[in-house]
């Protein structure tokens, strides 16, 4: 092997070496919640949203913790004079904010077929209804449409951070503690944290997530 050989496989080596190293510090587990204080929660902070013309009870259940909430995609909007499509949703309540820096947790679970759906978001925002929204397409979890964030979300427990700093206007999210993406807010003076299932484009004409472990932090 020539002195030129042996120099080009060191070299490729050590950038093989110094991706895996950058791969592995980009997956790196942390913490979101560090420097966050958890803020009180009881059912009164809950308020499930749901078709307007049916009992609470069957479009959601909390049993043993789990937040269940399922929607069709021919039901009625939350409430009679709304254009907005179907949904059940727990709207936080309690913790609305202007500034600051806040922080959404919970496990989530979404079931194979459901789809065209957004199962969390920030609502409020300047030119817009909501700060974020994360919409599962087909099994793929994805910031509005576009891009996927998750590319396989279904059946399985995912814990979920999402972190609000209005004041920098961005917005963090991160899955079983690692930071898979990040954005620019979107302006707004009112916003608060939801989640569950509502109606999107394309939607499956059953949607359902499921939540449990639920908090709301700030950074204090």
């Amino acid at each position: 092997m020539g002195p030129s050989l042996v120099l080009t496989t060191l070299f490729f080596t050590l950038l093989l070496i110094i991706t895996i190293y950058h791969k592995a510090d980009a997956l790196k587990v942390v913490d979101p919640t560090d420097g966050f204080v958890s803020l009180p929660l009881n059912q009164s902070n809950f308020e499930v949203q749901r078709p307007y013309d049916v009992p609470v009870d069957q479009r959601y259940s909390y049993v043993d913790g789990v937040h269940k909430m399922w929607v069709f995609k021919t039901d009625k909007p939350h409430f009679p004079t709304s254009n907005t499509n179907p949904r059940t949703e727990i709207r936080i309540k309690g913790y609305d904010y202007s500034s600051g820096v806040w922080q959404f947790e919970g496990y989530g679970y979404v079931p194979s077929g459901t789809s065209g759906v957004c199962v969390m978001q920030v609502f409020g925002a300047s030119l817009h209804a909501t700060t974020l929204m994360l919409r599962v397409y087909n099994g793929a979890l994805s910031y509005y449409r576009n891009p996927v964030i998750v590319p396989n979300i279904y059946n399985r427990w995912f814990k979920l951070n999402v972190i609000h700093d209005v004041e920098s206007s961005k917005v963090t999210v991160f899955i079983d503690g690692v930071q898979v993406f990040e954005t620019d807010g979107r302006g707004g003076t009112d916003h608060f944290f939801k989640c569950g299932v509502y109606s999107q484009d394309d939607a499956s004409y059953r949607m359902e997530s499921r939540w449990k472990g639920i908090k709301i932090l700030k950074k204090m």
